[in-house]
């Protein structure tokens, strides 16, 4: 496990939601203070606020991404699309990997019935529950992208 997955993975099982874990794995990098970093990625667990919508580790790993590389102003279209197609080449990876990027879906596939409430975190949730690997693996994809640099 490289540094980011392993920093990602220690606050996924500490108690913070996908997207948490994943981007505030870079906040330095990003420039930012930890308590930042994890207030401003709260609201994207469970696939968005609980909708079961798009993952929360992929969520995560685009906010990054696009923090990371967004700095562009309005009419930047090369710069707006090479953004673009860093994300979309994150989330290529991710679905060929685990085969989609909707959280519900995922949670589906491993039999796991995708409620809008937040999940307890016991000793149960983490055994039972895939999105850890979700996290590691997005962890590893958004430094990938800023080793494209």
């Amino acid at each position: 496990m490289t540094e980011k997955q392993q920093t990602a993975h220690g606050y996924f099982y500490g108690g913070y939601n996908c997207a948490q874990s994943v981007f505030a794995s870079f906040y330095e990098e990003m420039g930012l203070d930890e308590a930042t970093a994890l207030k401003v990625t709260a609201a994207l667990g469970g696939g968005v606020g609980g909708l079961r919508e798009i993952c929360g580790a992929v969520n995560g790993a685009a906010m990054a991404i696009g923090a990371l590389r967004g700095g562009f102003q309005p009419g930047e279209q090369e710069k707006k699309e090479q953004l673009y197609a860093a994300v979309q080449s994150m989330a290529e990876a991710f679905t060929k990997e685990f085969t989609t990027v909707n959280c519900g879906k995922l949670l589906e596939i491993n039999e796991i019935e995708a409620k809008p409430s937040p999940a307890v975190r016991d000793e149960k949730y983490y055994e039972e529950r895939p999105c850890g690997k979700y996290v590691e693996f997005c962890a590893r994809l958004v430094e990938e992208e800023l080793g494209k640099r």
